[in-house]
């Protein structure tokens, strides 16, 4: 007798997962209204509109990643006791409140009061920040199986940089039609609101996991302490890296501007956005690579990439023929796939450290790279404005110090790569046991 076996049910593609699904469009809109408010917002409508610094817009952004780095390791803390959704509706609504509140402060050219007012509204942004990101991370960890965590991480990483690159085409085209250098705070003030609304409706619920006897709410300074200590490698990659992501922050817009006479929107849709829908298509084949070759390996080569692309485009400060646009964007191709493959090989790892802890570990990377990102971007407003001297004693006139915090990214990300391939092994992290909630 002959029997035919019943052929294996294929699996579901993580795109056609509701849960899923809806958790990738929350962090689509999500970091398109944090990029559109601080990266492309935030440092025309000081300059141009308040009459800022650099250097003063600088501190005003650094503000906001203080703020995000030192709560993301509580608020991830809050969301494993209390759930994902919770934190990931409070967060944007409190962002929606800082965009308006904006609009009322007073003019003083720049005073040091308008400055402490904005330095505030950005902390609070910061706060908002730190409550959504280690609960929608964590929230996608939940969401799917343990084989499709690092492809549901790359998805997630694909909108977080999808947002950033979409923020500066979307935000500039707002102010380039409004005739205005503040229209795209509205824009992200309703961007908050959809996100804030869609995660109090669609974002997946979780149970709540803590150990008997622990007070709810109450942040262990001692568990962010622990989390240090199981994952240095990736913390101390995670400072080197986002120092030098952070280094061009402050100065991306104006860069565009000041070098290629570029409105808003012409920057927006003729360099960055071809970049953003290069990336769109190459995140799910990359992100099956990466699982082909290795965490560990995923994030040697995307690092090497990303340092290949960051030593084109800085290349400009030292050879004038190369400060053109053709060539920032094709530094900035290898650049933006070498993080698409890195990135989500990174969190992947850390998500997979402690199931249970999985909300508080990623808080505490993001924190670390947060830390990183404050110290670039602390030094990257005040390169581009403060280097002029330099570049015409050296021959290479104002465009030096334009091109200065690229060179300084640069380094840090080369030596992020070394410091990869020196400490990070195949067998440096393995997951542990799986959680276990005890019933109620």
């Amino acid at each position: 007798m002959i029997t035919l076996e019943k052929p294996l049910k294929q699996p579901t593609p993580l795109l056609r997962k509701p849960a899923v699904f809806r958790l990738l469009v929350i962090a689509l809109l999500a970091e398109i209204g944090y990029a559109v408010l601080n990266v492309s917002t935030m440092p025309v409508y000081l300059r141009d509109d308040r009459q800022f610094g650099t250097s003063v817009i600088g501190v005003v952004l650094v503000a906001f990643l203080l703020s995000e780095a030192v709560f993301k390791s509580p608020m991830g803390h809050l969301a494993d006791r209390y759930g994902h959704r919770t934190l990931m509706t409070v967060g944007p609504a409190l962002s929606v409140a800082t965009c308006l509140l904006s609009f009322v402060v007073p003019r003083h050219g720049g005073s040091p009061v308008e400055v402490l007012a904005f330095v505030l509204l950005r902390m609070l942004d910061g706060i908002g920040a730190a409550m959504l990101w280690p609960a929608a991370f964590a929230a996608m960890g939940d969401s799917v199986d343990d084989n499709e965590r690092q492809q549901a991480m790359s998805l997630l990483n694909l909108c977080y940089m999808l947002g950033i690159a979409l923020a500066l085409p979307i935000g500039g085209s707002v102010n380039d039609l409004s005739h205005t250098k503040y229209g795209s705070l509205f824009l992200a003030a309703g961007l908050f609101a959809a996100v804030s609304f869609s995660s109090w409706r669609l974002a997946p619920k979780a149970k709540s996991v803590h150990a008997a006897g622990d007070e709810p709410g109450e942040f262990n300074i001692g568990e962010f302490i622990a989390s240090a200590k199981k994952i240095p490698s990736y913390l101390i990659l995670a400072i080197v890296t986002f120092a030098g992501i952070g280094f061009p922050m402050p100065i991306i817009k104006l860069f565009a501007q000041d070098e290629f006479q570029m409105s808003e929107s012409k920057f927006g849709f003729g360099v960055v956005f071809p970049a953003a829908i290069l990336m769109a298509a190459l995140s799910v084949p990359l992100s099956k690579y990466g699982e082909k070759i290795g965490r560990t390996k995923a994030v040697h080569v995307g690092m090497g990439l990303a340092s290949l692309g960051l030593c084109i485009i800085a290349s400009g400060a030292f050879v004038p023929f190369l400060r053109q646009a053709w060539v920032f964007a094709l530094g900035g191709m290898p650049c933006g796939i070498g993080f698409l493959l890195a990135i989500p090989a990174w969190m992947a790892s850390v998500s997979d450290i402690d199931p249970c802890k999985r909300a508080a570990n990623l808080g505490a990377v993001m924190t670390a790279q947060g830390l990183g990102a404050i110290i670039g971007a602390s030094f990257g407003g005040m390169l581009y404005e403060r280097l002029g001297p330099l570049g015409a004693e050296l021959r290479l006139g104002e465009s030096f110090a334009h091109y200065a915090p690229f060179v300084a990214c640069a380094t840090c990300i080369v030596l992020g790569w070394l410091v990869g391939m020196k400490i990070l092994r195949p067998d440096v992290l393995h997951p542990d046991e799986a959680c276990l909630i005890p019933e109620p």
